[in-house]
């Protein structure tokens, strides 16, 4: 069969693999929708530590289900729509007796640390699969980076009575911003550039900020009349926005980081005790949050298509990293197409 690799420096191709067949509880899907990462995008640029080379990428996957193997309950049926669950779990590590199965110390993600979802059939144990054949086939490929924004959310504790700062409305942060809007909090999006604020305001964000041409911490002291956000999630991953979270949160806030600085940060830690923070990493995402962007978007009273910046026929793929790679302001999601 086909899949597509990342061959090196900002270099793809197809190549023939062998084909995959289902084991005991295990079942072969046909892949019909893979959503594009940042992460898939930083493998192709170089940029993911992550990684070894070559890698098929791609863990935001919609698919059908071909055949199971034996021991597979009879509800995974031939025929039936699936979104993957792309994470692993070792079941013995601290986060996982603990329950927190999305950190697992030994978690293996799909197109990271082993091959992806850009080919054409993928097999893997039924628990990695949600049946779903109410949303339409496009969107399940949407459902785990939204998850992971939710995840963020959970993380933070949102309630409706807060005010919570979104940093950077990509794909991941517009999954922030939902899942606040969602638990009845007033939002502030802030990124750079007008499209992705105005995608925010359109999923319910109160306030939006365009960083590269207002002075965020002024408009946010403004909208807050000074006591600053209760919670702030980080969604861009740089030294600047990582301090800047510390700045605009008011005291006794909460502070979530989904993305990593690839390089230092220095921070005036006096901030963490004179505003007595909580800050949190979020990784990934739980059964839980999946469930939850489901219901979010079986219930949204538009089609979430104007999520999708851009879609490529499978046979194109090669062409979709090299293209978000010059149009990376415009894009928030690609998504390739069986």
């Amino acid at each position: 069969m086909k899949a597509l690799m990342i061959e090196g420096m900002e270099r793809c191709a197809f190549h023939e693999v062998a084909d995959p067949i289902p084991g005991a509880g295990e079942v072969l899907i046909a892949v019909k929708h893979v959503g594009l990462c940042g992460s898939d995008l930083a493998t192709f640029t170089g940029l993911n530590p992550l990684v070894s080379l070559p890698r098929i990428p791609g863990h935001e996957i919609g698919a059908e289900i071909v055949e199971v193997g034996a021991g597979v309950p009879a509800e995974f049926a031939p025929g039936r729509r699936v979104i993957v669950v792309p994470y692993t779990a070792c079941g013995e590590c601290p986060s996982c007796r603990r329950g927190r199965v999305n950190a697992c110390r030994s978690n293996k993600t799909l197109g990271v640390q082993q091959n992806g979802g850009l080919a054409e059939r993928l097999v893997l144990p039924y628990g990695k699969l949600i049946l779903n054949d109410t949303l339409a086939p496009r969107h399940l490929a949407l459902v785990e980076p939204l998850s992971v924004g939710f995840h963020a959310v959970a993380r933070g504790r949102v309630e409706a009575a807060d005010r919570v700062v979104v940093i950077g409305c990509g794909m991941i942060g517009m999954g922030a911003v939902a899942g606040a809007v969602a638990r009845g909090a007033e939002v502030i999006a802030v990124d750079v550039g007008a499209s992705k604020i105005a995608m925010a305001a359109r999923y319910g964000a109160a306030h939006t900020i365009d960083a590269g041409t207002e002075d965020v911490a002024a408009r946010i002291a403004e909208i807050t009349n000074g006591d600053g956000a209760d919670v702030v999630v980080e969604a861009v991953g740089l030294p600047q926005t990582f301090t800047q979270a510390i700045d605009i949160v008011g005291f006794s806030g909460r502070v979530v980081y989904i993305g990593y600085s690839k390089a230092p940060v220095t921070y005036d830690t006096k901030f963490f005790n004179l505003k007595e923070l909580d800050i949190m990493g979020s990784r990934n995402a739980l059964p839980a949050d999946f469930e939850a962007v489901i219901a979010y978007l079986e219930h949204l009273d538009h089609a979430p298509d104007d999520l999708i910046s851009k879609v490529f026929a499978f046979d194109e793929a090669e062409a979709a990293l090299p293209y978000w790679a010059k149009e990376r302001a415009s894009t928030l999601k690609i998504l390739i197409e069986r």
